[in-house]
């Protein structure tokens, strides 16, 4: 009976990390997507100072700062010292979730 129930445990284990990894794969191609659809327009070449895409010198001060910091200032919007952000990037349209996605797709991209 205990093979039986460890084989069991073994099998959920599995399945819920394939889950996991589908849905962080999921999360990065929407991430993705929302970047290239939304925000590459600034932060592909640098428009009012945003960081490049990559540009890990740049990122380096923001990405102290953490994901929340940036996610949040992403959606309120920010102006800082040499540049600014709009809220949303100027897209009302895109959820706090989205925002984030995109956040953090720039993020591993930038690291």
């Amino acid at each position: 009976m205990s093979r039986l129930f460890s084989a069991a445990l073994c099998a959920l284990f599995v399945f819920s990390m394939t889950s996991v990894d589908a849905k962080a794969a999921g999360d990065a191609k929407a991430g993705k997507a929302i970047y290239d659809t939304n925000c590459s327009t600034c932060h592909k070449d640098g428009v009012m100072n945003a960081p490049k895409l990559g540009d890990k010198a740049a990122w380096a001060p923001r990405l102290k700062q953490g994901l929340d910091v940036l996610t949040k200032k992403s959606i309120t919007g920010f102006t800082g010292k040499v540049g600014m952000m709009m809220a949303k990037g100027g897209h009302p349209n895109l959820t706090d979730a989205q925002v984030k996605s995109a956040v953090e797709y720039m993020i591993q991209q930038s690291k």
